[in-house]
Order: structure tokens, then C-alpha cells, then sequence
């Protein structure tokens, strides 16, 4: 898997894309995606949160699309309930459409992944699709993403994948 010439940057996002995430927001593929969160664009980015990275992907200087890294141990709302220390947990979607089917989601993914794996305390990533998102379960998959179950956040059926560190290892090396 040669994904390491990525072209993509990820940067912090702030106040000043509020507007950008927002128009996002209101893609049909990106709604489709996450129908039932309010992400709160205003009050959360500029929180600044040791448990937390908000990130805005870009491609060629363009914002392409948004990631959140948590840990889910950490996170103050405990979505992800009861967890081991050292996991990472996230959230990835391309908000413009001219983006989607082109690789772009799988470099970014590649270098999210690289940047949880960074810290040599991480073990694992998790991951949380809907169970309607067959599209979704593929991309994981792909990047070496195992199913460990269904689950309910919310109002969300969801299944949950799990990428370990060394699937990771063994998947950058092909």
C-alpha cells in the first residue's frame, strides 16, 4: 500500500472555518454520513482539548475535508463508554463531493492514522460507520480495519472496526 507521497496536509482547524464546516454540514452525502450530530462548530473549535484534535484536510491548499482524533478514555462525554487507555478514536469525512471515489479519503486516512500511531502508547484506532454504510465498512476494511461489533450511540446503529498497530505496520509494508 504506497500511500506515503499523499499530497494532503492536515492542519488545526479554528473560528475561521466555521463557515466551511458548516456549509459541509448541509452535503447530502456528508449528512447522510452523520445525520443525527450537531457538531456545535462554534463552541467546540475553539476549545482547545488535550483529548482532542479537530483537523481540516487539504489537497493542494484546498479544504477538502474534516477529522477528529479523541481519545476515547479521555473524552468528557464518554460516547464510547467504558474503554482501555491507549486506544484513538475517529471521525473522517470528504466535505466536498468533487473529492469523493478519487483516494482522497484513503490518504487522508493514512495520514491520520500515522499521526495516532505517532504516540508509541497508542494501540489501537477505533472507528464507528453507521450499519447502513456498506461504502464505509469497505474503505475500513481496506485499510486493515477489523469489525468487532454493532452498537447503538445515540440514535445511531453503528458497527465499530478496529485497526491495531501492527495490522497497521503489516498493512504500510505491503
Amino acid at each position: 500500500m504506497k500511500i506515503r507521497e499523499s499530497g494532503i496536509r492536515l492542519r488545526e482547524a479554528d473560528e475561521g472555518d466555521v463557515e466551511l464546516l458548516r456549509y459541509w454540514d448541509t452535503q447530502p452525502h456528508v449528512k447522510a454520513s452523520d445525520p443525527n450530530d450537531d457538531w456545535h462548530w462554534e463552541d467546540e473549535l475553539p476549545r482547545k482539548l488535550s483529548w482532542r484534535e479537530m483537523l481540516i484536510a487539504e489537497a493542494d491548499a484546498k479544504p477538502i475535508g474534516f477529522v477528529q482524533i479523541i481519545d476515547p478514555a479521555e473524552e468528557e462525554s464518554h460516547y464510547w463508554g467504558e474503554v482501555a487507555p491507549n486506544l484513538r478514536a475517529i471521525d473522517i469525512w470528504i466535505g466536498e463531493s468533487d473529492y469523493l471515489g478519487k483516494g482522497y479519503g484513503t490518504r487522508i486516512m493514512a495520514e491520520v492514522i500515522d499521526r495516532c500511531f505517532a504516540d508509541p502508547s497508542v494501540s489501537a484506532i477505533l472507528v464507528d460507520p453507521l450499519a447502513s454504510n456498506i461504502r464505509a465498512h469497505r474503505f475500513y476494511e481496506r485499510l486493515g480495519f477489523q469489525f468487532t461489533g454493532a452498537r447503538t450511540f445515540g440514535a445511531d446503529y453503528c458497527h465499530v472496526y478496529r485497526l491495531e498497530r501492527g495490522a497497521w505496520d503489516r498493512k504500510k509494508s505491503c
